[in-house]
């Protein structure tokens, strides 16, 4: 038995005379960087996610980290993250010059909690980052309302919310702005690196394009920081080629993840909750059990494939040691990291091999006691 944690190949082999084609259209016109298909893509993600403009860049750090410079955010301003994410979130903040201030998660979402939100804003603070964390949006009604009584800014990390959906209004268009990756492993994955930013405001939408592009309104006039962060547009053609089909596997995740639901209900193992109102797309199916370690290692010894999302909290990375918050800081982010497991998550898994894997699960539970 062998159950992998994600297969790219499956999703590769299915659209493989589209993509090819796709890609061949793009060095037969040889516009590798900021072509067609960057442009054309620009238009339609930001009509999926309902929003009036779109800029294609790098990465989803990219992403996060010019929305930031484009709303002005620098040195001496803080931006408030959640202590439990990507590095990416709070590094965006550090590379923009701002610093970033961990609050804790909710232990029932695992999104930022707005309570901690509340308590960490000061004079200083500019933005908020909400991560809409494994394909949950985050409380955006709460987080909004925080952000407008203190003249706030909101970025979306939406790099691994793709589709997802809070009170009917997609991820992307829930903030002033939004940042998107296109990683290979992510709902809708480039095959390479690539991001978006999605915004309502024209202004920022201008920046981040300039930004992204050497810094450059007008070809040879260096206006605004030089930065390199184009998209390519090879990865722009296969991403047009993917978006269509985006919707169907983001159903085909929730199938599987109410599977998951049902055939581990009743065991100790806490899986992920889906409040009233919210749309989870489970670009991970993140589950916790006490012993996370060993049921990891048992699942590995029997040909199921799992990883951690993420093991270690962002403020005890060696990179955030220096803003002086010790363990114990942030109690349940640093309990969530050492009890979270992200199970086999995929479209193309079929509902057999969900249950192979939740029938393991329970009989190493079993084995236990």
């Amino acid at each position: 038995m062998n159950i992998p944690l994600i297969d790219l190949k499956a999703q590769h082999q299915t659209l493989r005379t589209e993509i090819n084609q796709a890609i061949q259209t793009v060095l037969d016109r040889t516009d590798f960087i900021l072509g067609q298909d960057v442009a054309k893509f620009e238009e339609e993600f930001a009509s999926y996610c309902g929003a009036k403009y779109a800029v294609g860049v790098s990465s989803g750090l990219a992403a996060l980290e010019l929305s930031l410079l484009a709303f002005g955010i620098g040195p001496g301003d803080e931006v408030i993250v959640p202590a439990h994410t990507f590095t990416a979130t709070a590094a965006a903040v550090t590379f923009s010059g701002a610093k970033p201030i961990f609050v804790d998660v909710d232990p029932v979402t695992w999104t930022i909690d707005p309570e901690k939100i509340k308590q960490a804003v000061t004079p200083h603070t500019k933005a908020i980052i909400p991560v809409h964390l494994y394909g949950l949006p985050a409380d955006m009604d709460e987080i909004l309302a925080i952000a407008k009584k203190h003249d706030l800014i909101v970025v979306e990390d939406a790099c691994q919310g793709h589709g997802s959906k809070y009170k009917g209004k997609l991820a992307g268009n829930l903030g002033s702005a939004a940042a998107f990756s296109f990683y290979p492993t992510k709902n809708l994955g480039a095959c390479g690196d690539a991001g978006m930013i999605t915004t309502n405001d024209e202004q920022v939408a201008e920046s981040a394009r300039a930004m992204r592009n050497c810094g450059q309104r007008v070809k040879n006039v260096h206006e605004l920081p030089p930065f390199n962060h184009r998209m390519d547009n090879i990865q722009a053609a296969i991403l047009r080629v993917k978006l269509p089909y985006l919707n169907q596997w983001l159903e085909a995740r929730r199938r599987l993840a109410g599977l998951y639901n049902q055939f581990l209900a009743g065991t100790h193992i806490v899986t992920p909750v889906e409040p009233a109102g919210y749309y989870h797309i489970y670009h991970l199916y993140v589950v916790r059990t006490q012993d996370r370690d060993g049921m990891q290692n048992q699942l590995k010894e029997r040909g199921i494939g799992t990883a951690i999302h993420y093991p270690t909290p962002v403020h005890l990375q060696p990179f955030f040691l220096q803003n002086g918050q010790p363990q114990g800081s942030y109690p349940v982010a640093e309990k969530l990291c050492g009890e979270i497991l992200s199970l086999p998550m995929y479209p193309e898994m079929t509902d057999e091999q969900a249950e192979i894997v939740a029938a393991e699960m329970k009989a190493i539970l079993a084995a236990a006691g």
